[in-house]
């Protein structure tokens, strides 16, 4: 597991941080298993040390990664990490020196059977410690999450966690507090900690919780010209493209002050009235120029960024090096024919400008892999539709379907030709479709479609060609390879004349839409799969 991580993806920070924490669960089952190797009591002694020194460091290493993927990194200071590690590393000495024996002693002259001391208990309670602090801190960043993706990460790492502190929990019940009372069942902690791994190694993979930046994008992010920071709605640095590092010692974690960022610099114009408009988080841009110390000018210009609703998601600075124009403005004061040039080159960086975020703005709501658009833009859609539905009493239907048997296609074909499955199966459903139809990747192998305008006869006869489209689509995914042929399981749900008069809640009353939707889709898969479920629901 730890090797597939290693191998089939782009290492982030955040990977990085999650493979340090995987090496210290790690130790565990190796060290305890290598226990029961030898009859040498001080080589069993030294196993058990190393299986208990890692585990006294899990908990400080889980706390890191959840800072991390919480996007507070910059929690993660040197007097802040001194603190945090504090407990860890009591335990971790404790367990090293084993004085007086009050970790472990023993029993019979050997370590298979032991006897465990206060040092031992101080371990488990810094551990609970961990794992008590890292739960609260998910559960906040869970309620103050912006997206369904952030949740999603907050609560698979919060299952991941549960699934090792039950299993640590039976172990001390049954082979520690109540070993006279019970059988002893070896390997309880050890089995935790491998279906930890395993949850963690399908999260990463199936569902890409780590992925924040796909590798895509961050290449167009990292190849402008223009310099860009991306700030959250806490003026924290999410990212920062390669024309800016060599220039600011910023990273992403880090939080940005502008006042003081600008403060050492030489601006040209009126800082004040650029600062009251950044402060004010001012629906309109706001523009400022500063000279760095080698006479480099730069043009500072920075815009929030806001939800359908107008909740500020966080901002975009962006730098453009003005310095050969600002030469041609000092040359202007003489030379008009100088000054027209400049106009021009201005309206070419803003066109540049607009045209990137275009392009932006299109990355951030279609699929890189299969070209349809993303949950999140279908989310966003519906919750707009169905209002209107419901005000004009609109009929409209919702299908969901996936792909039957993936996971064998990966299996036997690999991940490369089960993308290819994926983005043919995509493209042959969307032409399958109308034109006011919206086609999304619901997630993995499943896609969902909306349906505007459309009663149950209707949504039925499409749900039949996209059905056919795809088990008739084969699939040549390259020489020497056999032709590949998918099947789909759909379910569909029809709302006659929009449904409901009204709602309070339209994010709530499509998480009910989609489950209805949801529940015949698992029917379809339950009944046979390749075949269609469907469910009415009347106004």
């Amino acid at each position: 597991m730890f090797a597939i991580i290693f191998l089939l993806n782009t290492i982030t920070v955040l990977h990085k941080v999650y493979l340090v924490f995987h090496f210290l669960m790690m130790l565990w089952p190796i060290s305890q298993f290598a226990v029961s190797t030898t009859e040498n009591p001080m080589m069993q002694l030294v196993y058990l040390k190393i299986s208990f020194v890692g585990l006294s460091l899990l908990g400080l290493g889980w706390l890191i990664f959840v800072f991390y993927l919480s996007g507070q990194s910059y929690l993660v200071t040197r007097k802040t990490l001194f603190w945090f590690s504090v407990p860890g590393m009591l335990s971790a000495a404790g367990v090293l020196f084993n004085p007086g024996g009050w970790f472990v002693q023993a029993i019979d002259g050997a370590f298979r059977q032991r006897q465990y001391g206060p040092l031992f208990w101080f371990t488990m309670f810094s551990l609970l410690l961990y794992v008590m602090v890292s739960l609260y801190h998910l559960y906040i960043s869970s309620r103050t999450a912006k997206t369904a993706r952030q949740r999603l990460q907050f609560g698979m790492a919060a299952v991941g966690m549960m699934i090792i502190c039950v299993f640590a929990c039976a172990d001390i019940v049954v082979n520690v507090l109540m070993e006279e009372k019970f059988t002893q069942v070896n390997g309880l902690t050890s089995w935790g900690i491998v279906l930890c791994g395993l949850y963690f190694l399908i999260a990463i993979q199936g569902y890409k919780v780590f992925h924040v930046v796909q590798l895509d994008q961050k290449d167009v992010f990292d190849s402008m010209s223009t310099g860009i920071i991306v700030l959250d709605e806490h003026g924290i640095v999410v990212d920062i493209n390669s024309v800016l590092r060599p220039l600011f010692n910023l990273r992403p974690g880090d939080i940005l002050d502008m006042s003081r960022f600008l403060a050492p610099l030489h601006i040209v114009g009126n800082m004040d009235v650029f600062l009251s408009k950044y402060e004010q988080r001012s629906p309109e841009g706001a523009q400022v120029e500063i000279t760095l110390g080698n006479d480099t000018h730069m043009s500072i210009y920075t815009a929030p960024i806001f939800d359908s609703n107008t909740l500020l998601l966080g901002r975009i600075i962006t730098f453009q090096d003005i310095t050969e124009l600002r030469r041609q403005v000092d040359v202007t004061q003489r030379q008009n024919e100088v000054l027209l040039e400049r106009n021009r080159a201005l309206i070419l960086m803003q066109d540049e400008l607009y045209k990137t975020n275009q392009m932006l703005e299109q990355m951030a709501v279609t699929d890189s892999l299969t070209g349809c658009y993303n949950r999140r833009y279908l989310m966003q859609q519906l919750e707009h539709e169905v209002m209107t539905n419901m005000r004009y009493q609109i009929p409209f239907a919702i299908f969901l379907f996936d792909i039957d048997l993936f996971k064998n296609v990966n299996d036997r074909f690999g991940h490369i030709i089960g993308d290819e499955v994926l983005s043919s199966t995509a493209a042959v459903v969307k032409k399958a479709l109308r034109r006011t139809d919206i086609l999304a990747r619901y997630g993995g192998e499943e896609f969902s479609v909306y349906l505007p305008h459309t009663n149950q006869e209707q949504a039925m006869l499409l749900a039949q060609r996209v059905k056919e489209a795809v088990e008739f689509n084969i699939i040549q995914p390259g020489q020497g390879n056999q032709p590949i042929g998918v099947t789909i399981s759909l379910g569909m749900l029809a709302i006659d004349k929009g449904g409901r008069i009204s709602v309070d809640n339209p994010k709530a009353y499509l998480r009910e839409l989609f489950s209805e939707a949801d529940a015949a889709l698992y029917e379809a898969k339950n009944g046979g799969r390749n075949r269609i479920v469907s469910m009415y629901r009347k106004a």
